[in-house]
Formats: C-alpha cells, sequence, structure tokens
C-alpha cells in the first residue's frame, strides 16, 4: 500500500491534474469517483493506472467494476488519496487515462464551436449539454480552457468519453466546419433561434462571455442567430445560451426523424 505522498504516482497524478503541458506532453488525464468506472467500462476504456483506498475496492460494485476494466488498483491510505484529489472530499478511487479524443463523423450535421470559452465550468457543462442534445462534436478554438481540466472533466459528466472533443485552429476549424450553416450566436440583431432550420447540417459558433467573437470567430459565421429575450437582460450565460440552442436544434431533428418514420 501507498503511505507516502513522495511517491513517484502521486505526483505524477498530481501533476497531471494541475499542468495543462503535461497532460499534453503525457497523453494522459485523471478522473475521479466511481461514476466514472461506471463510465469507463460502459466505453470499454482501459485505464492506464488505477488508484484506491481500501475502503473502496472492498465494496461489492467496486469489484465489479474492477473485474470489468481487468485492473488491480494500487491501493493507497486515506491521506494520500486526499492528497492525489483534485476534489474538497477525495472519492475513494482515481484512474489515469489515455488522452485520445473520439473522432468526428466523417460527415457531421452538427458541430459545436468554441471561441475562447475559458470557464472549465461553462466548458464542462456545454460538453455535457452537447452529449445530451446529439451534437457530432465539439471543437474549441484557440484561448479555450484545456478540455481535460479537471473541472471541465468533472463538468462534462462523462461527455469526454463520449464526445469527439478536438481543440483545434481557426484554419482547421473552417475545413472542419466547410458546407454547414455556421450559426454565431448573438445577443441581439440575429435569426431567432426557433425561425433557423436547424435540419440543416450546421454548426453552432460560441463566443467569449467577456468580449465576445473574435475576429477569426465572426469570419467563419455564415449567420447569427439570438435567443430573443427581455430588454432588461444584456446575454444569457454561454452554456445556458448553448443548452437552449443545442436543444431547439435537437427538437426540430426529432421532429424531422418522427416524420421519416410514419
Amino acid at each position: 500500500m501507498i503511505t507516502s505522498r513522495s511517491n513517484a504516482g502521486v505526483k505524477y497524478v498530481r501533476r497531471l491534474l494541475s499542468e495543462r503541458r503535461f497532460r499534453h506532453e503525457e497523453g494522459a488525464f485523471v478522473v475521479e469517483g466511481t461514476r466514472w468506472l461506471r463510465e469507463l467500462a460502459a466505453a470499454q476504456v482501459a485505464p492506464r493506472a488505477l488508484y484506491a483506498t481500501p475502503a473502496w475496492a472492498a465494496g461489492d460494485e467496486e469489484q465489479a467494476l474492477l473485474a470489468a476494466l481487468g485492473i488491480e488498483p494500487a491501493l493507497v491510505d486515506e491521506p494520500v488519496m486526499k492528497a492525489m484529489s483534485d476534489t474538497e472530499t477525495a472519492p475513494g478511487v482515481l484512474a489515469v487515462l489515455p488522452l485520445a479524443p473520439r473522432p468526428l463523423p466523417a460527415a457531421p450535421t452538427l458541430l459545436v464551436v468554441l471561441d475562447a470559452i475559458n470557464n472549465p465550468g461553462n466548458l464542462g457543462t456545454i460538453l455535457r449539454t452537447a452529449a445530451a442534445a446529439g451534437a457530432d462534436g465539439v471543437l474549441l478554438g484557440p484561448g479555450s480552457v484545456d478540455p481535460y481540466n479537471p473541472k471541465v472533466v468533472r463538468g462534462s459528466m462523462g461527455a469526454i468519453l463520449r464526445l469527439p472533443v478536438w481543440a483545434e485552429n481557426w484554419e482547421v476549424i473552417h475545413r472542419l466546419t466547410d458546407g454547414l450553416d455556421v450559426w454565431l450566436a448573438a445577443a441581439r440583431d440575429g435569426v431567432a433561434y426557433t425561425a433557423v432550420d436547424w435540419q440543416r447540417p450546421a454548426a453552432l459558433l460560441i463566443g467569449s462571455e467577456a468580449q465576445g467573437a473574435g475576429a477569426q470567430a465572426e469570419r467563419l459565421a455564415t449567420g447569427r442567430v439570438t435567443i430573443p429575450m427581455r430588454d432588461a437582460t444584456e446575454s444569457l450565460n454561454a452554456a445556458m445560451a448553448a443548452g437552449v440552442l443545442l436543444f431547439e436544434a435537437a427538437r426540430q431533428r426529432g421532429e424531422k426523424s418522427t416524420r421519416q418514420g410514419r
């Protein structure tokens, strides 16, 4: 059992949690908690390493998850787990995963493009929402927070495993969205979001809350979409706006599928 915070594995996990560059150099990131092991088992993703407390590893469900994943955890005592964890209450288990984004479909019909979204909580929620609404993937432009930041990973609630999430430059993003209607979310002076034909292949482009969309994002857009609001409301939170727009797209696409199935 690991009882020292100076253990090499403990230090490795802490660096993965705290250093963006190190995560990408190592091609690895960290997830914490039993729910994540359920996600890994469902997605058939094998951890590179797993650390657990004896109390966690003794549970029946936990033993079943370990058997499904085919891995024996490195046991650590409670103080070491607390030192390794990025959460206020250490969950008893954490895993080191390969940083391997899922591939985008060859012909995506709904993408989310994010320009300088640097709040980890917002990004995590947007990823979770995009997965729930059936988006084909999320493209992160320059200036966005690392999608493998531990706060983003927690906020994504497993979406980081199920959804293609690519951080790219604008040249690549332009190529990946070629042929799509690219709708820039705007607080004012856009087409009402319910009037947009989301059944067409489209990309939803959301800019920074603080500064709005940058010049590169503006050039990418083929139209502007607005959520009508009362005059006293300046704008919505980026994650909230993404939810409203994406689920309108999902609603329209669901209606199309229903009609086609008749």
